[in-house]
């Protein structure tokens, strides 16, 4: 038995107790969103760019894990250790591997439940803020190859240039930290155009921004500072999903107070219309668009 092998037999109860808080943590975090897209019946106020920075950047970042001579070695060992020293040492494997996979239900559901203009409505302009439908399916086909072609690479450096792994998990980490480092950017920019929350969930951001930070820790504390491309993506969504997350609870507070100043004057009126990027009521056009599926009720 390998000397990194002998080290995975015995984990540390601390990390091991820490890296599974994480990891339902993180199943967790995603699941006020996923929620939200399906109560409200649409991903309006998601920006498609925002979702496909975040799949692709989530892509590249579990190739980076799993192309670690690091990770590697752990996964190797679990033939030689017990099934909860294995366990114990791929988990943060798992957390990415939980991370990726959430945020794939979410490329799933904005497509789903995409609001798209309906044939028995009159057709108008709609909204410069907001994308088409042709824009959801182009952002949908290009994470698909994106996730195709990166598993062909993947398999390419591990069977024909095993000497170049490390090199090429660290192509991935900083693929992955560039498109982490502006995935927030589209997201920031659509829902200040839209001065509204929309299908946005603000308990996700919640959880996820000061877990970020914790994340970060957890990963930084296993791979070390060679892990600073795994790790890295995670401190800048960190600090971009928080920027995002003050906006959000700036516009959902000045939503609920007018909301109660029109109550207090007796008007019945409930539904709050989108702004613009001035801050500016824009009239609703729920009957332009209408979510994919609400079209079969």
């Amino acid at each position: 038995m390998t000397l990194h092998c002998e080290s995975l037999r015995s984990p540390n109860a601390w990390n091991f107790a820490l890296s599974l808080f994480i990891l339902f943590g993180i199943l967790i975090s995603y699941l006020p969103q996923h929620y939200r897209i399906v109560a409200r019946r649409s991903s309006e106020g998601i920006s498609p760019y925002f979702v496909l920075l975040g799949t692709t950047s989530g892509t590249f970042a579990f190739a980076n894990i799993l192309t670690l001579p690091t990770s590697r070695a752990d996964l190797a060992c679990c033939s030689e250790i017990s099934a909860f020293g294995c366990f114990a040492g791929i988990l943060g494997v798992a957390q990415i591997g939980v991370q990726w996979s959430c945020f794939i239900v979410i490329l799933l559901l904005f497509l789903l439940f995409f609001p798209r203009a309906s044939p028995l409505s009159p057709l108008q302009p709609p909204r410069s803020a907001v994308p088409s439908y042709r824009t959801a399916l182009l952002v949908v086909g290009i994470c698909i190859v994106h996730i195709f072609l990166t598993v062909i690479v993947h398999l390419i450096f591990i069977y024909r240039f095993p000497s170049l792994l490390k090199s090429c998990a660290e192509f991935f980490g900083i693929a992955g930290t560039v498109l982490a480092a502006i995935q927030f950017l589209p997201q920031i920019y659509t829902t200040w155009r839209l001065q509204a929350v929309g299908s946005l969930s603000i308990p996700m951001m919640c959880i996820q921004t000061p877990g970020s930070f914790v994340w970060v820790g957890s990963l930084a504390g296993r791979l070390g500072v060679a892990g600073w491309s795994t790790w890295g993506i995670y401190l800048v969504t960190g600090v971009l999903q928080g920027i995002l997350l003050v906006m959000a609870i700036a516009f959902e507070v000045r939503d609920r107070r007018e909301k109660k100043e029109i109550d207090s004057d007796g008007t019945g009126k409930i539904n709050q219309p989108m702004r613009n990027g001035d801050g500016a009521a824009e009239e609703p056009q729920d009957d332009e668009r209408t979510a994919l599926l609400s079209r079969a009720e």
